[in-house]
């Protein structure tokens, strides 16, 4: 860091003698170029940061999304497993109906 300070300082010094060298109308024209560019950096800066906004505002809607279609396959598993589950029982009433020779609704209640 501290080195970095020691090379923007010198810039700033040689960057003051060339404008000391210089005519007043290139000073302004050279002031005015530094203003420009401080400028558009300024804006890049800003357009930078809107597109990091933008990209997380799309990430974070993906990911809802992918949520909620998530929890909506849960949903839908569930039923499966109950309906799975019914055919089991009624499956289990019908063999048990069969082996002791009963109605499957009294092989149910058992």
């Amino acid at each position: 860091m501290r080195k970095l300070s020691i090379v923007a300082m010198s810039f700033a010094a040689a960057g003051a003698l060339s404008l000391a060298a210089c005519s007043e109308k290139t000073q302004d024209n050279a002031a005015a170029t530094a203003s420009s560019a401080a400028g558009d950096v300024a804006n890049a800066a800003d357009n930078v940061g809107d597109a990091a906004k933008d990209s997380a505002d799309a990430v974070s809607a993906a990911a809802s999304d992918a949520v909620d279609k998530a929890g909506a396959a849960a949903d839908k598993a569930g039923v499966a497993a109950d309906r799975m589950g019914e055919h089991v029982k009624q499956g289990a009433a019908e063999a048990e109906a069969t082996i002791q020779d009963e109605p499957v609704s009294k092989a149910k209640k058992d």
